[in-house]
């Protein structure tokens, strides 16, 4: 979010501090939700050419085969990277400047939070919609997969459940990520991910240590996609929280 045109004026009521926050995060669409569709519309159009191309060029005894192959993608993911970015710019520049009109952080932070599940939700339906076109034109007419790869699961409610929670992951993270930029910068950002290199690495470790990869790796076998994109939901709810408190005692610096 580079540009703010906007004037935010202290309300009266919480309530209504919280949707002016929303107001604020929503001035210019075109980072939060006009350039995330331009671009996946970019890159659908750069996998239908490759993929006409690959079709329109294989024997039809092979094009079995190959449709198959064109099935696994992941195309699509860049635009829950993407997310995640826009959640640490929208925060970087709008929170001192709703400081600045008396917004408090609390009301901040819910309507920031407010903004980010509406956009999970907004994505998520349009994804949902594509992966029902996709399937509808058996792979926009060539096989191709960008929408309904196998770990969007098999039905438009597993897609649309899988997506919304994939967009809450990466908006979390990234209010996180933002808070900790806000509050300690640079600094706080390495330790931030240092740390969280030293849990990985640790839980990598303890895993083999136990000998226990197995066994963590049936858990989410069992659970499959929709389950082990449910658990995320947690990782979700702490790093939503987590800035929270972060954010709260932040101060704006230059």
């Amino acid at each position: 979010m580079t540009t703010i045109t906007s004037t935010v004026r202290p309300p009266a009521g919480g309530a209504q501090r919280v949707l002016n926050v929303v107001r604020l995060h929503l001035t210019n669409p075109w980072t939060t939700i006009i350039l995330p569709w331009m671009i996946m519309g970019i890159i659908l159009l750069g996998n239908l050419a490759i993929w006409w191309l690959i079709v329109s060029n294989t024997p039809a005894a092979d094009l079995a085969d190959v449709r198959e192959g064109l099935g696994y993608s992941g195309a699509s993911t860049y635009i829950f990277v993407y997310i995640m970015v826009v959640a640490v710019q929208a925060i970087s520049v709008t929170f001192p400047f709703a400081l600045g009109y008396g917004v408090t952080r609390r009301d901040y932070y819910l309507g920031t939070a407010l903004t980010f599940v509406g956009l999970s939700a907004m994505f998520s339906v349009g994804l949902t919609i594509l992966a029902a076109i996709e399937e509808a034109t058996n792979g926009w007419g060539l096989g191709g997969r960008m929408f309904t790869t196998f770990y969007y699961g098999d039905s438009w409610g597993q897609r649309l459940f899988i997506f919304f929670t994939a967009f809450l992951f990466f908006f979390s993270v990234g209010m996180a990520a933002a808070s900790i930029w806000v509050r300690w910068k640079a600094n706080g950002l390495i330790a931030f991910f240092v740390g969280l290199g030293v849990i990985v690495i640790g839980g990598g470790a303890l895993l083999t240590f136990t000998r226990t990869w197995v066994a963590f790796g049936s858990f989410f076998a069992n659970a499959g996609f929709v389950g082990s994109f449910a658990w995320s939901l947690v990782i979700s709810a702490i790093a939503a929280i987590g800035g929270f408190f972060v954010l709260r005692r932040a101060t704006p610096k230059s």
